[in-house]
């Protein structure tokens, strides 16, 4: 904490009974990119650390009222704190570089700079975003494991979630039909089990099924009432006929 709030030297560390000190006040930054040229803006941030950071992500909340509290903002509507990618991807960006200040420098501030370019602008966030909670997330990982589709994803947490013996033993999720341990694909996941535990991988696989069936039970309903619809507008036409 000390690194960082030399390097930030608006933030400040303030102690918590009971709890891990938190990280609190004006966070300075200037960033670059090719589209936009310089990036030069400040915003009022608090900045929750777990105690088992870097394993687990810190939580940052903006209070000074500027960044709006809402999903095109990337806000999160249980607690209004910031979203500033998917888990993963923010944990693949925090392994090069696993300090407070790495953390700052290649989840934070590329967040808050584009933040900072649509408030002034009215522009799209200039690198590009995902669709807010569980689509984007979802969308992202399909490109960090270069599979195809939601499906493969929730295969490929499972697989994660469990020892490497019993993984290898189930269909692989890349859709080949062979086992996991007779795959290729087995290789590709070799660094996303140094980035978290098997237990997160089944807690990432529970949260994202149970979004995945709420969703595939409305395709359904909406599936249903579609020929509904269609019989209704039918009868109607051949009512107006006669």
């Amino acid at each position: 904490m000390r690194e960082f709030v030399r390097d930030y030297e608006l933030m400040a560390i303030r102690p918590r009974a009971g709890n891990t000190p938190l990280l609190k006040g004006r966070f300075a930054f200037i960033a670059c990119h090719p589209d936009t040229g310089e990036i030069k803006d400040a915003f009022d941030l608090e900045i929750d650390v777990p105690k088992n950071f870097p394993r687990e992500l810190p939580t940052v909340t903006e209070v000074g009222g500027r960044i709006p509290p809402t999903k095109p903002y990337h806000v999160n509507q249980y607690d209004y704190s910031l979203c500033l990618g998917s888990p993963l991807r923010l944990r693949l960006l925090l392994s090069a570089k696993p300090s407070l200040v790495g953390f700052a420098e290649t989840c934070l501030v590329p967040y808050l700079s584009g933040i900072s370019y649509k408030l002034k602008t009215g522009k799209a966030l200039p690198f590009g975003e995902l669709d807010h909670g569980f689509p984007g997330v979802f969308a992202d990982y399909q490109v960090l494991f270069g599979l195809k589709s939601p499906e493969q994803v929730l295969a490929t947490l499972r697989v994660l979630g469990k020892k490497k013996r019993i993984a290898n033993k189930l269909p692989c999720p890349c859709g080949c039909r062979l086992r996991l341990g007779r795959c290729l694909f087995r290789m590709k996941l070799i660094p996303f089990r140094a980035l978290a535990n098997r237990p997160w991988y089944r807690l990432q696989f529970q949260e994202m099924c149970a979004y995945h069936k709420v969703i595939e039970a409305d395709s359904r309903k909406k599936a249903q009432l579609r020929p509904a619809a269609n019989n209704f507008t039918q009868s109607a036409l051949t009512g107006a006929a006669h």
